[in-house]
């Protein structure tokens, strides 16, 4: 039998992805924010999920575009440090001693250490409640060589070792072994 837990925000995982965006006067801001994720195919596109008192928010408005930077696990310092202080206070690349990138098709900022990158012009926003959705259309995916596949096309995700979250224990979490192939792992004999 299964137990109720009420109305809550218990997905799992969630990703970890730390959100880049210049303010109004072109300095560089990253956030970790973990509500988001694929939303469409075509066009290509990713959503993430910001509170309006969030430093970032304001920038996204402002500049119509955001970058999600995917840390690996080398990085779990640094991105949990970027979910905890405000960009509008502190100059979080400094603090942290990691590069920020500026990105090649949309006016915001990546961060160069972290192995996977992706630029988004800001497509839609949606009014939640607490949170506001902003849709980003993908306009351009970066990976650093050294996670990507044998065949070059997509990051391998047991050399990328993206962090995962989970929102009632606020735990981070590594990626686990592969378990099989999808859409052939289900097919009956």
């Amino acid at each position: 039998m299964k137990k109720s837990l009420g109305a809550k925000v218990l997905f799992y995982p969630t990703p970890v992805m730390v959100v880049g965006t210049y303010d109004g006067e072109g300095r560089p801001n990253v956030m970790t924010a973990a509500w988001g994720g694929v939303c469409c195919s075509v066009p290509p596109a990713i959503a993430v999920s910001l509170r309006k008192a969030t430093y970032s928010y304001g920038n996204i408005v402002l500049r119509k575009a955001f970058t999600v930077s995917i840390p690996g696990e080398l990085h779990i310092k640094e991105a949990d440090y970027f979910g905890m202080v405000s960009g509008k206070n502190e100059d979080k690349f400094k603090a942290t001693g990691l590069t920020p990138v500026k990105g090649a098709a949309v006016d915001a900022p990546y961060v160069g250490e972290f192995p996977f990158v992706i630029e988004c012009r800001l497509l839609q926003t949606v009014e939640i409640g607490l949170h506001t959705q902003f849709i980003g259309e993908i306009m351009d995916v970066k990976a650093d060589e050294t996670v990507l596949s044998e065949e070059g096309t997509a990051p391998d995700i047991e050399k990328l070792r993206p962090l995962i979250f989970t929102p009632e224990s606020r735990l981070y979490y590594g990626v686990g072994s592969k378990l099989g192939k999808a859409f052939s792992v289900g097919k009956r004999s």
